[in-house]
């Protein structure tokens, strides 16, 4: 997917496309979290579609629960889908920041080939 070590530094251009894709990616990841948590509030919970969107969002975000949970089933979806959420963060925060991180070790790498062969 990226350029290897011995290959020249990609255009301005096509680097903003990767960092578009990467949050095109990141964004879908996040809707995707999104749904699982707003159906399993809904259908396993029983909460109404916008207070499971609700918690759902807040847990997502790192925000805690914002309803009571009144069932068995609800609560161990709940204490399941905030682990699943920490997971996400990482998950999202390795999409967004890998294009960049990869292109600044990538053109230090190259200048420091340039550096040895100077000597």
């Amino acid at each position: 997917m990226y350029e290897r070590h011995h290959e020249p530094l990609i255009s301005r251009e096509v680097y903003l496309r990767r960092i578009a894709r990467s949050g095109g990616l990141a964004f879908a990841a996040v809707l995707a979290a999104l749904f699982l948590g707003v159906s399993g509030y809904h259908w396993i919970e029983g909460l109404p579609w916008v207070d499971s969107i609700l918690n759902a969002a807040m847990i997502l975000g790192g925000m805690g629960p914002v309803a009571e949970l009144h069932t068995t089933g609800g609560k161990l979806f709940a204490a399941a889908y905030a682990l699943f959420s920490g997971l996400m963060f990482i998950v999202v925060a390795g999409l967004l920041f890998a294009p960049v991180i990869h292109r600044f070790l990538h053109k230090f790498h190259l200048e420091a080939g340039r550096k040895g062969k100077d000597r």
